[in-house]
């Protein structure tokens, strides 16, 4: 297995080769030069696996420059009852026949984001151990990715981890959980600004290769592949969880901010997994349910991104979106460039009217957005209905998922996190507050350790250079 960037300009590598280097030097994204693709009869011998052994089934198949006995003994330290509260890792919750939840939010910091962050963790240390180099982790979040990242790194040697989020526009819980945070190789900063704020100066400093290389950069948000890769694993899981045989088909309703998860999803349906739909969610910020529904693909400004109740769904320019456009295009580097080139520029570009649009119902995508009223209105009724709460990005994804609903097809709802982590508008939704995990009662009284930073790549250079001396 080798990997390609979607813009054309980086040499075949291995898996190890892309791991630690985020954004390839062409500024494009990792992605297969092919999908691995699984057979009915393979499918077949999957159905009965537990999560460890399909886990390596599945990334044995893009990870081949890893030894499958050390492979084994990675996914086996990650995947366990203690860290994740079953065996099962991704339980199935049906609320009715036909209608299920994945329950994706029994890890460390109750959000879906652990499953593949915790492999990722697990992956650099084995990667670092053997190169004995240090990695300086630059991550950016809108909610749920940065306190998965740190709770996966912190105390591991040889990584520092410097996490943008932007100030003052994350839920309480998900501030607490990541500020309370007193490791020595953790660092909050606060960005004045938008999620996309963060985001791009993620890239910038990627871009940067200088730096990036004299300090050692390397990244967690999902642009780095090993995020996608593994959470290939709970399509499939949730797959079999739900039907009886490998002649069903079923759909998936995603949450969707930044594309990761859904590329995921998307993958899995290319290797071969019987996806009748993948339903695309979106709250307010509807850059994406725009293009599934128009084919044109218009990020928004900072000042036109609006701060919802589902803040981890606050973006308005998605990276994965890249990886999906590559496979729909046909794999033609040239028009993805040219379409970033658009991007990059604070343009639109706009694909209705082109054989590529034509192709989104082939790959199975159909979309639909959310919004404050209907999120609340959607916990409301399922904690009513089916003794089930929710979190406000769940209930988006429920949402859009219930209208897009057919006959005799499963739906299954991607859990985001646990609904303690958005206390004020499950309160507002049932009158009561959820209850906490234990472990979590009084988050929001521990003392809080970050930084404030205007949203410049400058300034979160020159703290990263400072903090590397120092430290």
């Amino acid at each position: 297995m080798r990997y390609i960037s979607t813009r054309g300009g980086m040499p075949a590598k291995k898996f190890s080769e892309i791991l630690l280097s985020g954004l390839s030097p062409d500024g494009g994204l990792a992605i297969p030069e092919s999908y691995p693709q699984i057979s009915a009869a393979e499918l077949e011998t999957w159905r009965d696996l537990g999560y460890q052994s399909l886990a390596f089934e599945i990334l044995s198949r893009f990870i081949d420059d890893i030894s499958a006995n050390d492979l084994r003994a990675i996914i086996a330290r990650t995947y366990t009852a203690e860290i994740f509260g079953s065996q099962e890792i991704t339980p199935l919750k049906t609320l009715e026949p036909g209608l299920h939840i994945l329950g994706l939010s029994n890890g460390p910091t109750l959000a879906f984001k652990d499953i593949a962050m915790q492999l990722l963790g697990n992956l650099f240390e084995y990667t670092l151990e053997k190169t004995g180099d240090k990695l300086n982790i630059l991550g950016a979040t809108s909610g749920d990715t940065g306190s998965s990242a740190e709770y996966a790194m912190r105390g591991k040697h040889g990584i520092r981890v410097f996490m943008l989020s932007p100030h003052g526009k994350m839920s309480r819980f998900q501030t607490a959980q990541m500020f309370s945070l007193q490791d020595d190789n953790i660092f909050n900063i606060a960005v004045r600004g938008v999620f996309d704020d963060c985001q791009d100066i993620v890239k910038a400093v990627s871009n940067d290769h200088k730096f990036k290389i004299s300090h050692q950069i390397g990244t967690v948000n999902s642009i780095n592949w090993a995020r996608i890769v593994a959470q290939i694993v709970y399509y499939f899981k949730g797959y079999f969880a739900a039907t009886q045989s490998n002649k069903e088909q079923v759909s998936f309703a995603v949450p969707s901010g930044n594309f990761g998860n859904i590329c995921a999803g998307h993958v899995a349906c290319m290797m071969g997994l019987p996806i009748k739909h993948l339903v695309l969610a979106t709250n307010e910020n509807d850059v994406l349910d725009e293009f599934f529904s128009s084919g044109v693909y218009r990020p928004r400004s900072t000042a036109e991104t609006k701060h919802t109740s589902s803040p981890s769904m606050d973006i308005s320019k998605a990276s994965n979106f890249e990886r999906f456009v590559f496979d729909l295009v046909d794999r033609d580097a040239s028009q993805v460039v040219a379409l970033w080139q658009n991007v990059e520029q604070g343009n639109a570009f706009d694909l209705s009217s082109t054989p590529h649009f034509a192709k989104v119902k082939d790959f199975g995508f159909i979309s639909g957005s959310s919004n404050h009223a209907a999120r609340i209105k959607t916990i409301r009724e399922t904690y009513q209905r089916y003794n089930v709460l929710i979190d406000t990005h769940t209930a988006d994804g429920l949402k859009v998922g219930l209208a897009c609903r057919e006959p005799n097809v499963p739906m299954v709802c991607m859990e985001t996190a646990q609904a303690a982590k958005f206390a004020e508008s499950i309160t507002e939704a049932i009158g009561h507050e959820p209850a906490r995990p234990a472990g979590f009662e009084n988050l929001e009284d521990l003392p809080q350790r970050f930084v404030v930073k205007d949203a410049q790549a400058k300034l979160i250079k020159d703290y990263i250079e400072e903090q590397c001396k120092s430290t």
